[in-house]
C-alpha cells in the first residue's frame, strides 16, 4: 500500500489535486493536447473531451509521453490517424517505447499515429499557429510553445535570450515552478517569478507544482495580483 501523509496530499480543496503537467488547445477547428503524461487517459475523460487532432511534445520524460498509448480511443471515434509533433530526440523515444504502432505488420486496436519531426521553425496544426521556444531541463534541451497571446513552458530552469525574445509579452505566460527549494532541473517559485516579470508577461501561471510547493491557497495568497498557481482543470479563453 502507498500512501502519502502531507499536507497536500491529503487536502480536499481540489486544486491541490495535481495530476501531470499537460494542456489541451482548442480553436474553432482543431483540438490538440501539449504532452500525454500517466494520467492523460484520465484527464481526458473528466474533462470531457470527445474530439482530439493531434498531440505536441515537449520532450521524451515519461511523465510527459507514457499515456500516448491511450490515443487509440480518438483514433476509434475519429477514424483517422492522430498527428504527432516531436523533435528528433523525443520521436526516438516515441518509436522506441510505442515501437508496435510502427511495425509493418499491427494488429487491431494500436494506436494509430503520423509522426511529425519539429525544430525551432514555427508550424501549424489544423488552424493553430505555434512557435517552439527551446529552453533547458539541466541539459536537456525542451520544447515550450507560443500560441498566438499564449506561451506554455514546462520541464526548464533556463532559457536563452533569443529564446525569451520569442515569449516577450505574453499576455498569458504558463511557466513550471516545482517548489520554493533549489532544483537541479526546475525553476523555483522565485526564479519563474523573476522570469515571468523578465519577459514582461501580463499574466503568468505556475504548473509543474510538487507536494514541495505547498496548499495551493496558501502560496495563492503570498502571490502578486498578476501571478497564480496553475490548477487541475484550468481554462482560459483568448479572443
Amino acid at each position: 500500500m502507498i500512501g502519502c501523509d502531507c499536507a497536500v496530499c491529503i487536502s480536499t480543496d481540489k486544486k491541490d489535486k495535481r495530476l501531470r503537467s499537460s494542456i489541451l488547445v482548442q480553436s474553432a477547428k482543431t483540438a490538440l493536447v501539449v504532452d500525454t503524461g500517466p494520467d492523460f487517459r484520465y484527464q481526458m475523460l473528466r474533462q470531457k473531451v470527445k474530439h482530439l487532432d493531434a498531440v505536441v511534445f515537449t520532450h521524451p520524460h515519461k511523465d510527459h509521453l507514457a499515456g500516448l498509448d491511450d490515443v487509440r480511443a480518438f483514433n476509434f471515434f475519429s477514424k483517422k490517424h492522430i498527428d504527432i509533433y516531436a523533435d528528433s530526440l523525443t520521436e526516438e523515444a516515441v518509436r522506441r517505447d510505442f515501437y508496435y504502432a510502427f511495425t509493418d505488420t499491427k494488429y487491431p486496436g494500436i494506436p494509430e499515429l503520423n509522426l511529425h519531426t519539429i525544430s525551432d521553425e514555427p508550424f501549424v496544426v489544423g488552424d493553430i499557429p505555434i512557435i517552439p521556444v527551446q529552453v533547458w531541463h539541466l541539459k536537456m534541451p525542451v520544447l515550450g510553445f507560443r500560441f498566438g497571446k499564449f506561451t506554455y513552458i514546462t520541464d526548464a530552469n533556463r532559457i536563452d535570450d533569443i529564446e525569451k525574445d520569442k515569449i516577450r509579452n505574453s499576455e498569458v505566460l504558463v511557466l513550471n515552478a516545482l517548489r520554493k527549494q533549489k532544483h537541479i532541473s526546475h525553476f523555483t517559485l522565485d526564479e519563474a517569478m523573476e522570469m515571468a516579470a523578465e519577459v514582461k508577461a501580463g499574466t503568468a501561471y505556475f504548473t509543474h507544482l510538487s507536494h514541495q510547493m505547498g496548499k495551493h491557497g496558501e502560496i495563492e495568497a503570498e502571490l502578486p495580483d498578476n501571478i497564480h498557481l496553475a490548477y487541475d482543470g484550468l481554462e482560459l479563453t483568448f479572443s
